[in-house]
């Protein structure tokens, strides 16, 4: 007779896969492995984690990862084709947040300190549904589907093989993107949404015409932005550096300050008053970029700089789940995903690097599975 606890687990692990074992083919580089869609047979997979906050160093590949197993009948455990980095993903490598995370994670304090690890980071995901939970309508999704996610930070992240996450964290990838370009959009269009939207009050009714400055536009949340705001028709003016202009004005971009060239305060008071200035940039930057709103207006300023814990009620990124961020992609607009680099799997500390070095031309993507890609 099975222990009670055992008997427990066997029941749960039932419900939740109550359809009989299927096995699957799954490619992983360049092998080929048999695995076993019940939680009770699945157990390990490859991942990068970390055992600790740190520099880089602290980045661990591992290949007993813990395989995310379905806990809820509306979770759905999706297999990881490609991961989009996020200045984000530095931040919590170094312990950004962890107090927060852990409380949200384990709100009555009954885990240890220390309990979230092995960590692994990633916020930005698409890849491929391979089991539902009950309650997963099949009228929403169903095995085999492809989807994007952007992953909330209390949560185990995208670089690793497999993820769980909740029914209404995933949607459906557009056929037009490849898993890659799918990679770079969810979490910046997330935030993008949030902070022009949610934040800074704008919409496709009341754009046309405003002036809209973004400090740093030739980044992930930047080239999005730019995307949104002129497809709605604002007049849209960025600063990035002189071997960035190209890109910004591929992407529509009225008028570029060259920050490169000098201290961009000044060519920018030279300029018509603005009427929303996204900052990408922090620094000192709010000295002074208070002053290029228009008067008496209701304009704003909106940072995505100072910390990210202190803004994410406000802006709705971490809660609010980035499902109507990232479905603008697909419904309302027809965005062009910008992915400057490229890496493979083995290769996630230096793209964590990258990153962490700043002056992106776009979005920083991991390639995690070699599985087919109809779209590629």
């Amino acid at each position: 007779m099975l222990p009670l606890r055992q008997f427990a687990c066997s029941w749960w692990s039932c419900l939740l896969n109550s359809r009989a074992p299927c096995v699957k083919t799954l490619v992983h580089g360049d092998q080929r492995r048999l695995f076993n869609t019940s939680n009770s047979r699945m157990t390990i997979m490859p991942a990068w984690v970390i055992d600790r906050y740190g520099s880089n160093d602290v980045l661990r590949f591992t290949k007993n990862a813990g395989f995310p197993i379905i806990n809820y009948p509306n979770e759905v455990v999706v297999q990881v084709h490609a991961a989009g980095l996020n200045p984000i993903d530095v931040s919590m490598r170094g312990g950004y947040g962890a107090a927060t995370m852990a409380m949200k994670r384990d709100p009555l304090n009954i885990k240890q300190s220390g309990s979230e690890f092995p960590l692994i980071l990633g916020r930005d995901m698409s890849g491929v549904i391979m089991e539902c939970g009950l309650d997963v309508a099949p009228a929403y999704f169903k095995e085999g589907d492809e989807v994007w996610a952007a992953i909330p930070p209390w949560k185990q992240g995208s670089l690793a093989e497999f993820v769980v996450l909740s029914a209404n964290e995933v949607s459906k990838k557009p056929k037009c993107l490849s898993h890659i370009e799918a990679a770079a959009v969810p979490y910046v269009a997330a935030t993008a949404w949030s902070a022009l939207v949610n934040t800074g009050g704008l919409n496709k009714d009341n754009c046309a015409k405003k002036r809209i400055l973004i400090l740093g536009g030739s980044g992930g949340v930047g080239t999005f932005s730019i995307q949104m705001l002129k497809a709605w028709g604002a007049h849209v003016t960025v600063t990035c550096s002189q071997n960035a202009e190209r890109l910004v004005r591929g992407l529509g971009v009225d008028h570029v300050v060259d920050y490169t060239a000098g201290p961009v305060e000044m060519p920018l008071r030279a300029l018509e008053k603005f009427d929303l200035v996204l900052d990408n940039v922090g620094g000192d930057t709010e000295s002074w970029a208070l002053g290029l709103l228009k008067p008496w207006c209701g304009a704003k300023y909106v940072t995505l700089v100072t910390p990210f814990l202190r803004n994410t009620d406000r802006l709705g990124i971490a809660d609010g789940m980035l499902q109507t961020g990232f479905t603008v992609a697909s419904k309302a607009l027809k965005i062009r995903a910008v992915v400057e680099e490229e890496f493979t799997f083995s290769q996630v500390p230096q793209a964590m690097l990258k990153v962490e070095k700043g002056h992106a031309r776009g979005k920083t993507v991991v390639k995690i599975s070699s599985g087919e890609d109809s779209s590629e």
